[in-house]
């Protein structure tokens, strides 16, 4: 089934591209949620009288996950966690807990936007990826330290 995007979706497209997808997954979560249209032709008609306004839209949202890409490369997250002798975490710190620090900052991120190659298990300073939009990037520095 062939469907019109009205939002950017990871691993799908970017608003106005035409996309064929499953009956099932257009049916039950894409139309539903207003994510996307049905490509018909009176859908294709008047996805160009609205390109112009989808095309707003994109670059909107695409400026704001710059801006918001640059805020969080100017933060960085320090966490104090129970440690052993050789600096090792009782524990793990995880894209959930880095997710709330960002929140108790006032940036509120989806957990699943933080990539960590592997939960951080070790004292010292490391590097986690924000996918905030699938063109805009930014890296966040995170130091633990020894409770």
């Amino acid at each position: 089934m062939k469907v019109i995007l009205k939002e950017n979706l990871d691993n799908l497209g970017h608003i106005g591209d035409i996309v064929k997808v499953a009956p099932g997954y257009a049916r039950n979560y894409l139309l539903p949620k207003g994510l996307a249209l049905e490509a018909t032709t009176k859908n294709a008609k008047a996805l160009e009288h609205a390109k112009k306004h989808l095309e707003y839209k994109k670059n909107k949202v695409l400026e704001q996950a710059r801006a918001l890409a640059a805020k969080i490369e100017g933060i960085s997250l320090s966490l104090s966690h129970q440690a052993g002798e050789e600096g090792k975490l009782f524990g793990a710190v995880t894209n959930m807990e880095l997710a709330e620090n960002l929140k108790a900052q006032g940036i509120e991120i989806d957990r699943k936007k933080i990539v960590l190659a592997e939960p951080i298990k070790q004292l010292g300073d490391f590097t986690a990826i924000v996918r905030i939009h699938p063109e805009v990037n930014a890296t966040l520095k995170v130091t633990i330290t020894k409770a």
